[in-house]
């Protein structure tokens, strides 16, 4: 059986330490699904296409790596596409404490899923998709926050 795990968010958009917990996860998984979360009530910065875009330029050359969008609950993503594992990135201990009752929830609606829990590296604690935003907002320059493949203006 394969070892297929989603690493479910909005990456809205994708950063440097979004890019460094996918790889480092490479080796671990034989398929890694980037899954972009669609939430009707929240307004993205980059639409679906845009960050499927980004994704797909950034990890072109990782072929276990794919990009995928759902709606409604990461575990009947997971159900449908076969994942057993979803793969968190951690910044902060605030990140685990959250991460840790959504994975706790998530195991109680789906039995057979397992959260992996990968630290982000120390260079990338401090970049999140909503500091990027917010400096591209206000016409400042994001790229050393987002992977080196991509030039958002």
């Amino acid at each position: 059986m394969q070892k297929i795990a989603i690493f479910p968010g909005s990456f809205d958009p994708i950063t440097r330490g979004h890019e460094s917990v996918i790889r480092r996860a490479v080796p671990l998984f034989d398929k890694i699904i980037i899954a972009l979360g669609q939430n009707a009530e929240k307004k993205n910065y980059f639409s679906l296409e845009q960050r499927t875009d980004f994704i797909r330029t950034v990890f072109a050359d990782c072929p276990t790596i794919s990009v995928d969008s759902y709606s409604g609950l990461t575990v009947d993503f997971c159900k449908k596409v076969g994942a057993g594992f979803i793969l968190r990135g951690l910044r902060t201990a605030a990140d685990f404490e959250f991460e840790r009752s959504i994975g706790q929830v998530n195991k109680k609606l789906y039995p057979e899923i397992e959260t992996v829990f990968l630290l982000t590296l120390p260079e990338y604690t401090a970049i999140n998709s909503s500091v990027v935003r917010d400096i591209l907002r206000h016409g400042g320059d994001v790229s050393q926050f987002i992977p080196e493949t991509l030039t958002i203006t």
